[in-house]
């Protein structure tokens, strides 16, 4: 039979009320009796629990993360350093995995909700306008990450477009001019984001043709697929440079080029990725790539979720933090193969 509060009170002479408030608001009681109810928990063997704490609280001591695919290291990255950050704080992290699909991504919002978890940390699929809106007039803390909303929700997010900006410009530094973007969708304002920005360095130059080559996903499968379907056009429609909306297509795009043998990268075909995953260094041809700083977007938009979920109030605060490039040998013949770290 579990051990209850009413037990603790019996063996420890000490009434429900004050081991409730060892057990809430230790603050409010001596340090010689939170040692004696410590005593009495480590011999009777109680374990609080949490359902009922949360009924007391009207909100549970967890927060949900809900990340755009557990597949891609880069979102296990995001979401290592905002669990660091809950730690610090002595929250627990609930995390979601919405695969890119925004039903998924639904279901996990509505299951946060039920749980009645302290806030949710996002990077969004869908429309989620409405539905953060609607949980903040219910006291749940919401901060995007990855991606910014104006005006309505803190985020902390990367500046996608200059992103792409940075790995245009660096593939037309390297003498290309006929550039693939391979990505989608693009109601994934990640993959819009960047391809504006390689399309505005496009704009700049005349001679430089940049196509979209869309997918339907993010995956390293779906990057296989592209570049099969790149390499089987003939020589005089095939691009000189593929930039890929992520570093799990570029290597699966890598894979079809390597595979078939029929291009070498970088010499006949050039190819960049976005994200700087560790995956992207360790490639049969090291890849070149636009990094995020993964593990601190995590932490600071945990952070700003709790200052959020403790002051309800607080105006909201949106980070955008700044990427930067890579270059390694799949755009660079004059990197060795071993790559740049």
């Amino acid at each position: 039979m579990a051990v209850s509060v009413k037990d603790l009170a019996t063996a420890t002479g000490l009434s429900v009320g004050t081991i409730s408030n060892v057990l809430n608001r230790p603050d409010k009681v001596s340090e010689a009796t939170r040692a004696k109810v410590t005593a009495a928990i480590d011999d009777l063997g109680y374990v609080r629990t949490e359902a009922a704490r949360q009924l007391r609280a009207g909100m549970s001591n967890c927060v949900g993360v809900i990340v755009l695919n557990s597949s891609n290291p880069f979102f296990n990255d995001v979401a290592a350093g905002a669990e660091a950050s809950a730690a610090d704080a002595g929250v627990s992290v609930l995390v979601g995995n919405s695969g890119e699909l925004v039903e998924r991504e639904h279901a996990y919002l509505d299951l946060f909700e039920q749980q009645r978890v302290r806030g949710v940390l996002l990077s969004p699929v869908g429309e989620v306008r409405k539905r953060f809106l609607t949980m903040k007039q219910r006291g749940m803390a919401t901060v995007l990450v990855d991606r910014d909303i104006a005006g309505d929700f803190s985020s902390v997010s990367v500046d996608d477009r200059l992103g792409g900006r940075l790995a245009m410009q660096h593939l037309i530094d390297m003498g290309r001019r006929r550039v693939a973007f391979v990505g989608g969708p693009l109601s994934l304002g990640q993959v819009a984001d960047r391809f504006a920005g390689a399309a505005d360095v496009a704009a700049e130059h005349p001679d430089v043709f940049l196509e979209f080559v869309a997918t339907d996903r993010l995956t390293l499968a779906h990057g296989r697929v592209a570049g099969e379907r790149l390499l089987a056009r003939p020589a005089a429609t095939r691009p000189d440079a593929v930039f890929a909306a992520n570093d799990l297509l570029a290597l699966g795009l890598l894979q079809a080029i390597t595979t078939t043998r029929s291009l070498r990268v970088p010499d006949d075909i050039t190819l960049i990725g976005y994200d700087d995953i560790d995956f992207a260094a360790g490639a049969a041809v090291p890849l070149s790539s636009v990094a995020q700083p993964r593990f601190e977007l995590g932490r600071l938009a945990m952070d700003l979720l709790l200052k959020e979920a403790d002051d309800p109030t607080r105006p909201i605060e949106r980070v955008v933090m700044q990427p930067f490039l890579v270059p390694r040998a799949s755009t660079d013949p004059t990197l060795s193969l071993s790559g740049v770290q």
